[in-house]
């Protein structure tokens, strides 16, 4: 009898025990690593910046710069979920708590500081067109005058040539950069405007390298920085020590030459920390 007892009360133990462990394992971005997850948002289909292969797998700038982050955040790469956030729900992912930060091409300005934080900037880019490798008729932004120019529906890059630098510009809106590229490519358009870093990342993959390039005229300064939530000083912190350390130890280099380097990206230094370019 004596035997029985210490058995049951043993069992009750360790029954209690793999409670606490099984619910200790569902913890999730505590902030420190230890085998625990951490979710970071990013773009998943943008060539050279943030791309889901057909593998499963995530690459580009931004996913190094996440990885690295996170490496130095104390999470292993296993313990990395990359979750797919469109522009326009960037704020609300970080708001709601589904990522922990975010890197997806995401410039840091007024309106966005007022709902988020930002660490870094980690790049300067610049508005920018892209054009057929052998055209040499556009020189300058108003060279653009009567020419088709494309972009993205929703996005601001085109407006912002037609308004300020070439009124006269027909605009071409399509549903992604993929479809202004297949027109720029078969003559139906003569320009693709947004992002330098996002034309270069296009231009980089082995079905397009040599066919394009960017024009170089640098219309607006777009620095992009991880996005957090608002008040976390010490992620904040973690997170621009990270980014200090890939620039000094030449990670940063690295990968700008390994996802931009196909399109010749004349990429701007490493920005320094806290630094933003107006």
């Amino acid at each position: 009898m004596q035997l029985r007892k210490v058995t049951a009360a043993s069992a009750a133990v360790l029954a209690l025990a793999l409670t606490a462990t099984a619910c200790g394992s569902d913890k999730k971005d505590s902030g420190s690593g230890g085998g625990k997850k951490i979710t970071i948002g990013i773009k998943i289909d943008q060539p050279g910046i943030g791309l889901k292969t057909p593998d499963g797998k995530f690459a580009g700038f931004d996913v190094d710069v996440a990885t690295y982050v996170a490496k130095e955040l104390g999470y292993k790469a296993e313990d990395i979920v990359f979750k797919e956030t469109k522009s326009a729900d960037r704020e609300t992912a970080i708001e709601r708590g589904d990522v922990k930060f975010i890197a997806a091409s995401y410039s840091i300005n007024d309106e966005r500081l007022q709902k988020v934080d930002f660490a870094g900037p980690y790049l300067l880019a610049h508005q920018d067109i892209l054009v057929r490798a052998d055209d040499d008729s556009i020189k300058s932004p108003e060279d653009l005058n009567n020419k088709k120019l494309c972009s993205v529906t929703g996005s601001t890059s085109a407006k912002n040539v037609k308004d300020k630098l070439a009124p006269k510009a027909q605009l071409q809106t399509y549903g992604g950069y993929s479809e202004c590229l297949t027109g720029l490519e078969n003559k139906v358009i003569d320009a693709l405007t947004t992002d330098d870093s996002i034309l270069a990342g296009y231009a980089s993959q082995a079905n397009f390298q040599g066919k394009f390039k960017l024009a170089g005229f640098k219309m607006t300064n777009e620095n992009y920085g991880i996005g957090l939530k608002k008040g976390d000083a010490d992620l904040k912190k973690k997170v621009n020590d990270a980014l200090t350390k890939m620039v000094s130890d030449g990670s940063w280099e690295k990968a700008v030459k390994a996802n931009f380097g196909p399109a010749n990206y004349k990429n701007e230094p490493a920005p320094k920390i806290g630094n933003i370019v107006k």
